[in-house]
């Protein structure tokens, strides 16, 4: 058997083919029967993660403005506190509502009226808010707002009372029911 050395033609020598034929495009080159514009499933994707992003956004809001109305109701307790201890000094005891401190009809953020209990006044005594060793929180008087529920109980660890904000320790802690722990 005899062998034949391989020999390179040069280019201009190399065989033709018919432009139908011999014409391959890249697949990643633009096709020319491709219209501009997306496709429905990019349109699709584009819309889903838009829809994540504001379900998100609208989440992360809700939040800001709860945190908002806690911070509201903390200060509306803390405005409450040199009223009711001015009525004090002046009348030589705390006031039986918030109606002696002319503001019988202040709403909490979340449209509920505050809660005042004083504890001069021993058939209250029942409804005087507790804490989980079932103890009073104050020995003055309460005060406190049914949170975002508007339900209340008087233990704060009662489920009810967890968003609650309440003034504890006669006013040393003005809070959220669940952050206080004596």
């Amino acid at each position: 058997m005899q062998h034949t050395p391989l020999t390179l033609m040069p280019s201009s020598e190399l065989p033709t083919c018919p432009a139908r034929l011999c014409t391959r495009q890249s697949s990643f080159a633009p096709s020319s029967d491709r219209r501009n514009g997306f496709t429905v499933v990019e349109t699709m994707l584009v819309i889903a993660i838009v829809g994540i992003l504001a379900v998100i956004a609208l989440a992360s809001y809700e939040k800001y403005r709860e945190r908002i109305k806690m911070a509201q109701a903390v200060s509306d307790i803390g405005s409450l506190q040199p009223l009711i201890a001015q009525y004090a000094l002046d009348n030589n005891g705390y006031p039986d509502t918030l109606a002696d401190v002319g503001r019988a009809n202040m709403m909490d953020p979340w449209g509920n009226p505050y809660h005042y209990l004083n504890h001069d006044d021993n058939k209250q005594r029942g409804k005087w808010r507790k804490d989980h060793n079932i103890v009073p929180i104050n020995s003055d008087y309460d005060l406190w707002s049914s949170g975002k529920d508007g339900a209340s109980s008087p233990p704060l660890t009662a489920k009810p009372s967890r968003d609650d904000i309440v003034r504890a320790n006669n006013g040393r802690f003005v809070g959220l029911a669940s952050d206080f722990d004596p």
